[in-house]
């Protein structure tokens, strides 16, 4: 009873129900505190400019000899009006075929601004079979996206490093009789940190809005604070809609500034999409961390009073033979020699995360694959159809896999 009261014994949630509800209450924690910030921040010039409409529109009644119910009426009709995009200042039609590409452009991405929106029966229908495709194969393709610029950062990390290793090679060393075997050497025990492929996303995405943020400037005039702001909420898909671009009639060089918005919008979505699947793993990692600091001293207590042929866990057994790790994942795959884990069995998380020291060593394991060329998950996916990913995707994948494996 000692051990199920402190949470070591047969009742004790398994790794990733855990993980799950830590992170569920950090987001809840997270959740409350920004409600908290902004509320601070906003509420009292929400206040103040209510106050300074009620004036005006008392002023405007008094002025005109208007009832204040047949002012409300008359603007309840326009803001009727404006949700079919008819607006006071002079703005283009929202649903010509550039406005339309644009407002598909918004649904598939997920950025959703909100500043065109189907009024009709037929608009709305179709927008929830369009959506259900469109979303589901953006997403693909962000996933996919992530892969090659895995590729890519991966190889120039790689020549990199050979570089440097090449140049420490020309240095006179004494003792040194095979330079060649040296930089083999080198390579092999090299794997490419997943900081730097952060870092190299954080410039990526910083450069991408800076340049952004530039044209909306010159172009939308809106201030460059206001740009950035922006770009975050663009690229971020969160899309709020209280500033959205290429809203205007008309624009100098006009094609060119919707081709310029365009382009910098998808690439300004993939960059954020890719940094913040590498954000994930970091935050994965603080979880973990956070799990093994409350359970580490508990299990200590509760496995020190009790004989160890009562534990109801399994051994994680030797780590380094293991092979199969996947992106995204804190479980390292089986070997077929181990044998599958009965799922009615759970893992204490002391095993779990010693079998799991790190989990960015997972993203570099791939990062080392890609840079030498080798498959990633070539084991398993020669057995399985649903191994492989990145990110959400490889989720998924492994799920699917664990799951057809079984049967």
């Amino acid at each position: 009873m000692a051990g199920r009261g402190c949470g070591c014994g047969s009742g004790h949630l398994n790794e990733d129900n855990a993980r799950f509800l830590l992170l569920a209450a950090l987001i809840a924690l997270y959740l409350l505190g920004g409600a908290a910030v902004f509320s601070a921040l906003e509420l009292a010039h929400e206040l103040q400019a209510k106050q300074r409409w009620e004036e005006r529109l008392a002023n405007f009644s008094r002025r005109h000899n208007l009832s204040r119910d047949e002012l409300r009426g008359f603007l309840r009709h326009y803001e009727e009006a404006a949700k079919a995009g008819i607006r006071v200042d002079n703005a283009r039609q929202r649903w010509d075929f550039t406005g339309a590409f644009y407002f598909v452009g918004t649904v598939v991405s997920t950025i959703g601004f909100g500043m065109t929106t189907p009024a009709t029966v037929g608009g709305k229908t179709f927008l929830i079979l369009y959506g259900l495709i469109g979303c589901a194969s953006t997403i693909l393709f962000f996933n996919l996206f992530l892969e090659r610029l895995i590729t890519v950062i991966a190889y120039i990390m790689k020549s990199c490093h050979q570089q440097q290793l090449r140049s420490q090679r020309a240095l006179p060393q004494e003792g040194l009789k095979n330079p060649g075997k040296r930089e083999a050497d080198g390579l092999a025990g090299w794997k490419p940190s997943v900081y730097y492929v952060m870092l190299i996303l954080c410039v990526a995405s910083v450069l991408v809005s800076c340049c952004a943020s530039a044209m909306y400037t010159s172009i939308e005039g809106w201030s460059y604070f206001d740009s950035l702001y922006f770009c975050f909420v663009a690229f971020s898909t969160i899309g709020f809609g209280d500033l959205v671009s290429s809203q205007n009639a008309q624009y100098k060089s006009q094609g060119l500034y919707r081709f310029a918005n365009f382009a910098f919008i998808l690439m300004g979505v993939c960059c954020i999409y890719s940094l913040f699947n590498v954000i994930s793993i970091l935050i994965k990692q603080s979880v973990n961390w956070i799990l093994r600091k409350m359970d580490g001293g508990c299990c200590q207590q509760c496995q020190s009073g009790l004989p160890r042929s009562r534990r109801n866990v399994i051994m994680p057994g030797n780590v380094q033979n293991r092979c199969n790790i996947s992106i995204e994942t804190d479980g390292v795959m089986e070997s077929d020699t181990d044998g599958r884990r009965p799922s009615g069995e759970v893992i204490s998380m002391k095993d779990f995360l010693e079998a799991n020291k790190v989990s960015l060593a997972i993203l570099q394991k791939q990062l080392s694959e890609t840079a030498n060329g080798c498959p990633h998950q070539i084991a398993l996916s020669r057995d399985n159809e649903f191994s492989g990913g990145v990110g959400a995707f490889a989720i998924m994948n492994n799920r699917l896999a664990e799951t057809s494996g079984d049967r």
